[in-house]
């Protein structure tokens, strides 16, 4: 008898990402374009040129792997609805000889859901979760540096799993004297091993990206902007026939629209070295989730970061609808430190 598989429905409703499928897609894996760093999600889930001197933005963009995150060790956990929670693991080290690696460990867990048969009988529960293991490599040329990861993802949904083989590329141009990045990033890139079943043509969610991040020198902001989606040639569900779906227009979308849901805008202030508040907006995000009567503060994000000696913490707060949104909490830590300690 055939489980029917109310993950479906959960996702589809909670996690926004997914409501690129209206769009017509077949994607799998849609769980990696969820935020994987407070600092990400703080400045509207996606960036690519910020953070430096962060290792939580590792799965973000390869290439802003630097010497700076030696021996650090980053741990993130995201809060989603119906009790849905990712946590993430990352570690970078300056290997001898063998240059800038770094290592992350993404598990997405859906929790305990009920399964059905195709009568509506109860047929009892089953877990779902889905996880990722990346190991990055980057190289510096003067200011341009460039990075990848390969990463292995599996999703494991009751009776259906599926595997893939997938790789981002990133490249990063930092201002020798201005503090200007400039970065370009392809996201999922490759090829799945294995599907959710026999007759199914999952398609990766491949993502290019571009970015900016700059701070004016006599200004305690960092203003980003980051363009994604550059492989699509339309981001805006629109249906001729008039049918109302979450995320549909009910006009032909122009020109100004399909622009503008491409891009995420992003503030940091810099109150200090060891403490800041940032900002963040999605129009994409606003505009499929937002209702007609309120809009909930869909599309916006917020955050901060707070250093206590060796320990960094970050949090992040991003709004989807009136039902609320997602919380991240994130611990970073310089290894090198607590073991000189030790000894």
């Amino acid at each position: 008898m055939k489980q029917t598989v109310r993950l479906v429905l959960v996702v589809g409703l909670f996690i926004p990402q997914l409501l690129s499928a209206q769009l017509g897609g077949q994607r799998a894996f849609e769980f990696l374009n969820l935020p994987n760093s407070a600092r990400q999600a703080a400045l509207g889930g996606v960036n690519l040129t910020s953070g430096w001197n962060d290792p939580g933005m590792l799965a973000s963009n390869p290439a802003l792997l630097n010497s700076d995150w030696h021996n650090q060790l980053v741990i993130d956990r995201l809060g989603y609805f119906a009790d849905i929670s990712q946590t993430s693991i990352s570690y970078a080290r300056n290997i001898e000889k063998a240059g800038l690696w770094a290592a992350n460990l993404t598990y997405l867990n859906y929790g305990t859901i009920e399964s059905y048969d195709e009568n509506g009988f109860l047929n009892g529960d089953f877990k779902a979760s889905e996880f990722v293991f990346g190991l990055s490599h980057s190289m510096a040329f003067g200011p341009f540096q460039a990075g990848s990861t390969l990463k292995i993802a599996a999703s494991d949904l009751g009776s259906y799993k599926a595997s893939a083989l997938l790789f981002d590329f990133g490249g990063t141009f930092k201002h020798p004297e201005k503090d200007l990045t400039v970065g370009l990033a392809v996201k999922n890139l490759g090829v799945l091993l294995s599907d959710y079943t026999e007759d199914n043509q999952s398609e990766l969610p491949l993502d290019v990206q571009l970015g900016v991040t700059y701070k004016p020198e006599f200004m305690p902001f960092r203003f980003s902007l980051t363009a994604r989606n550059l492989n699509r040639s339309d981001v805006v569900f629109f249906d001729p026939k008039g049918n109302t779906l979450v995320g549909a227009t009910e006009k032909e979308p122009g020109f100004s629209e399909e622009v503008f849901r491409r891009l995420i805008f992003g503030t940091e202030l810099l109150l200090s070295d060891n403490f800041q508040l940032r900002f963040g907006y999605n129009h994409l995000l606003r505009k499929e989730l937002k209702q007609e009567a309120t809009s909930g503060g869909a599309g916006f994000s917020f955050g901060l970061m707070l250093k206590v000696k060796r320990f960094e913490f970050s949090y992040a707060r991003a709004l989807y609808h009136s039902a609320g949104g997602s919380n991240t909490i994130q611990l970073t830590t310089n290894l090198s430190g607590i073991v000189k300690k030790k000894n």
